[in-house]
């Protein structure tokens, strides 16, 4: 039987996912900074140290290659950058390294640049977001801090709890739903198809603004729940024939360039139109949103970086280019 849940946000639930929810007290700018510290010691400091050296010369490139390989950038990425900068080095004859570290944060800004696509979800109502991933990507709680992010941009969401596989994973969005006061859709165990189907006559009923449904965490290699997957994509349009609307994937930053192949094996899968970038503020790995502007070059919906309910925004590319190329304190 399908299940509606609305409970207080007064009350304060138990996330199972180790979150803190208290808040930071600091601007978005603050929070970003602070979350890409690891990253930022790795490829901000060591930039430092790098671009000590007295004059532009082979060493100094050879030096660039390898902190952009240590922070994840990839091969791709960073053979690409370095070129770039080799030509601008030329063009523009730069002969000191703090003209050629501000060169090389210009062509970074200038990759990440067109990763900057902010979700628009006032085409469609209900607005239909399907969040796909693997298992400990931070897909659930992705999505419980993705409602609080439109709720408080004035929009209405409903929760569709898809995964159907995972023991914890119906509670966890109901906890969630608890703390934002939204509803969930749920169901203690059978078809996610069913479920998120009938999330969304709920949500046309009630005139809900935006659906998220989530599905169960899965690799690309599993053909079972690839093949369940598009039962549920089929399901959505079955509801809305323009449907859905945004299909995100989640990975996360720790992963490094297995999270590129995901991102790439899930695209070949399900047409990803969007990513989710999570635990940034875990990892020293946050180069890899320069390998996935090469090789994988989807929009970056959103990007989190800590445990706080509002440490999940929409991706900023300047932002996170200045929170890297800054020297650690």
């Amino acid at each position: 039987m399908l299940e509606f849940f609305k409970k207080s946000s007064a009350s304060t639930p138990e996330s199972g996912d180790g979150e803190d929810h208290a808040p930071s007290g600091m601007g978005w700018s603050e929070r970003l900074k602070a979350g890409l510290a690891r990253t930022r010691a790795q490829f901000g400091g060591q930039l430092k140290s790098v671009f000590s050296h007295a004059r532009v010369d082979d060493e100094l490139l050879e030096s660039i290659e390898t902190l952009l390989i240590s922070s994840d950038a990839g091969l791709e990425a960073t053979g690409y950058l370095l070129e770039e900068l080799k030509k601008r080095v030329k063009q523009e004859r730069i002969e000191t390294p703090e003209k050629i570290q501000e060169t090389l944060k210009e062509i970074f800004l200038e990759l990440l640049l067109p990763l900057e696509k902010p979700l628009d979800v006032s085409a469609h109502r209900p607005f239909i977001i399907m969040v796909a991933g693997v298992n400990g990507a931070g897909k659930t709680t992705s999505i419980g801090k993705m409602a609080k992010y439109f709720q408080s941009q004035g929009a209405s969401v409903l929760l569709a709890a898809g995964d159907t596989f995972r023991a914890a994973a119906r509670e966890q969005l109901l906890a969630w739903g608890e703390r934002n006061g939204v509803t969930v859709v749920s169901q203690q165990s059978g078809d996610p198809a069913a479920v998120v189907f009938d999330a969304i006559s709920a949500a046309k009923a009630r005139g809900i603004d935006i659906v998220i449904a989530d599905t169960a965490g899965r690799l690309p290699t599993q053909v079972n729940l690839m093949e369940e997957i598009a039962k549920v994509r089929r399901a959505i349009r079955k509801a809305a024939p323009d449907a859905p609307h945004e299909t995100l994937l989640v990975i996360d930053a720790n992963f490094g360039q297995n999270a590129l192949q995901q991102a790439i094996a899930f695209d070949k899968a399900i047409e990803i139109s969007g990513l989710v970038v999570t635990k940034l503020d875990g990892s020293a790995r946050g180069g890899v949103v320069a390998a996935i502007a090469r090789q994988c070059p989807k929009p970056v919906r959103f990007i989190g970086v800590g445990e706080h309910i509002d440490d999940l925004r929409p991706f900023a590319a300047r932002d996170f280019v200045d929170a890297l190329f800054e020297s650690p304190e």
